[in-house]
């Protein structure tokens, strides 16, 4: 539960600089584009995996492209990047108005279900673990009530 209304969440999560501010994992370090507005708007996400210590990709560029975009309710994207075929996962986030939409409950999804078969069967997924989604709920929380720093 986050003490906001769901467009307050919603901002944090359209904006590409949004992702960087509530990224658990800390391999998102900038972003470039402008705020989303629609399903298939895109933007680019400088990345390095170094924070999780799993693959050395040093650093490298990613194309988050949205697939759902439901104002104030649901945002949800893939990405491309430099890995070919590209992965097929898909992040998102639901929101839910509660108390007449003075809070909002925000449910984080990861899926993986429509990831290439190359992917999905290599042993690579999930990305990150069910804490590292939890934590960036937490992350968002914060972000939405005391802001974040644009770049």
């Amino acid at each position: 539960m986050i003490a906001a209304a769901p467009d307050r969440v919603f901002a944090v999560l359209c904006d590409p600089d949004g992702h960087v501010a509530i990224d658990s994992s800390g391999m998102l370090q900038s972003a470039e584009g402008p705020v989303v507005t629609a399903e298939g708007d895109r933007f680019v996400v400088h990345m390095d995996r170094e924070s999780l210590g799993d693959y050395d990709m040093g650093e490298y560029d990613v194309t988050v492209i949205i697939t759902r975009f439901e104002p104030d309710a649901e945002i949800a994207w893939t990405i491309d990047g430099t890995i070919k075929p590209p992965i097929g996962h898909t992040y998102g986030y639901r929101l839910i108005p509660l108390d007449g939409g003075d809070r909002t409950e925000v449910v984080s999804y990861y899926d993986w279900a429509d990831a290439h078969p190359d992917w999905r069967d290599s042993g690579v997924l999930p990305v990150l673990d069910a804490s590292a989604l939890k934590a960036t709920l937490g992350i968002l929380d914060r972000a939405v009530r005391r802001g974040y720093v644009r770049s």
